[in-house]
């Protein structure tokens, strides 16, 4: 007879949406089972945010040894242990892992190893490490999303890579085509171009990171090509081919483009199948999305859904902040999901980072106001000049709608503004704000100035 156990809340899937599902869960001092079928922490620890921004922290390193000798500093000739950082990663990623279980295991909830899957609403049969059968009065899905696999061109992991299989190399090659101008593929080709891999971008829309707006997109396009990036958009592949030398990408219309090494980061897959959601009833949308309201509520009541399977933003931070919607309707409470002061991040170099809406997308009524690194004292000081900080307003009500910012250290900086449109603030409470100087935030100060047409350290507009 297959063993049951009854929890309050039980969560499928242990990334940052759904294990912190179950610590507010376990906050509220329900019973709680986190079911996870692999490592814990999910995509973002294991195969995502940690280990690539672990990486990129060599770049940044990389980055400041080549200025050394600008800062009066000289140092010798530079060499480059790949195989070191790998395990750097592999340590940093598995430090965090171990931490993690203890935090989970400290709140006084199930861990369950295994695959989940619905038998009947409220019934999840449990299969793997863990064998058995969970019964929950209310049930958080958080099982995210993967690389997705394209037919044409399938990853066999060996030279042709998706951005979970490309972490484990140990060797750099000398080229490497990056399929896709996303985020996830800029980061990488800032990444391997600062380790000295030359880097090829095919992109099929008219520019990379296009999403991020036609100013940011021109401004890292140009950096780029600064830092030897060759990038073609507009273009379309067809397939790729195994030769002696390497692979040979063919693109329609185009030369076909020869490389060592190829990067598929195409987008992503939302990993809804194999759960059982028919026998819970449970409506699936658009490519395997599961439609939520704004309380997380599936179409079942009791059965919620957060994170990259819900398909609104794929970010780990607003998978978390699902999550905690999620646990607090789940425990009786009232909370609300809202999405107006999402912040995202491009770990690039230079890095970039936005919030709220464009210009393009705030239309007419808005206008913006723009101060450049170049022009600030932390910047020059530290020879990080590069980029800008922009902030959107409402030409009437001065209501800050959104921002943008392209340079060193911008996924900091981004914070400001965020709580600055989640609360709903207005320019005066920008300029209002004394800014420490010399520092990096001036920049937000400045540029509410300009936009106030009100500017201290820069040039009035002329007539």
């Amino acid at each position: 007879m297959t063993e049951r156990q009854k929890f309050d809340i039980v969560v499928i899937g242990g990334g940052p949406g759904g294990y912190v599902a179950a610590i507010k869960g376990a906050q509220q001092k329900k019973s709680v089972c986190l079911i996870e079928e692999k490592d814990l922490g999910g995509t973002c620890l294991n195969v995502g945010c940690i280990p690539t921004k672990t990486l990129l922290a060599n770049a940044e390193v990389m980055h400041k040894v080549k200025m050394a000798s600008e800062f009066g500093i000289n140092v010798g000739p530079i060499s480059i242990d790949y195989a070191k950082m790998k395990n750097r990663k592999d340590g940093v990623v598995s430090k965090i892992r171990k931490s993690l279980e203890g935090l989970l295991l400290s709140n006084g909830m199930k861990i369950l190893k295994g695959h989940a899957e619905f038998i009947s609403p409220n019934e999840i049969k449990v299969r793997g490490q863990d064998n058995l059968i969970v019964e929950a009065d209310k049930v958080i899905i958080a099982t995210g999303s993967a690389p997705l696999d394209i037919p044409a061109f399938p990853c066999d992991h060996k030279k042709v890579f998706n951005s979970s299989s490309i972490l484990e190399l140990t060797e750099l090659p000398k080229t490497l085509a990056i399929i896709g101008g996303g985020y996830i593929g800029c980061e990488f080709a800032s990444l391997f171009a600062a380790l000295g891999v030359t880097v090829i971008i095919l992109e099929a829309l008219p520019s990379i990171v296009a999403f991020q707006g036609k100013v940011i997109a021109d401004t890292l396009t140009k950096a780029f090509v600064k830092q030897g990036i060759q990038i073609q958009t507009g273009v379309f592949v067809e397939g790729i081919d195994d030769t002696d030398s390497g692979l040979s990408i063919r693109l329609k219309g185009k030369l076909s483009v020869n490389c060592d090494m190829a990067l598929v980061s195409v987008g992503r897959k939302i990993c809804s199948d194999n759960v059982g959601l028919e026998k819970a009833g449970v409506k699936v949308g658009e490519k395997g999305m599961i439609p939520v309201n704004d309380k997380m509520e599936t179409s079942v009541p009791g059965i919620y859904a957060i994170g990259d399977v819900t398909g609104k933003f794929l970010l780990a931070h607003v998978a978390s902040h699902q999550g905690i919607v999620a646990a607090v309707n789940a425990t009786g409470g009232d909370a609300t999901m809202h999405y107006e002061a999402v912040p995202a991040v491009i770990f690039t170099t230079p890095e970039i980072a936005t919030v709220g809406l464009t210009l393009e997308q705030a239309g007419d009524r808005a206008k913006v106001g723009k101060f450049p690194f170049a022009a600030l004292g932390k910047s020059t000081a530290a020879m990080e000049t590069e980029g800008f900080a922009e902030i959107v307003i409402d030409k009437k009500t001065k209501a800050i709608l959104g921002a943008s910012v392209i340079g060193h250290d911008a996924a900091s900086l981004i914070s400001e503004m965020a709580l600055a449109i989640a609360n709903e603030l207005t320019l005066d409470c920008v300029t209002e704000t004394i800014h420490a100087h010399p520092t990096l935030p001036e920049s937000w100060l400045e540029a509410a100035l300009i936009a106030n047409d009100t500017p201290v350290h820069f040039p009035p507009k002329r007539g």
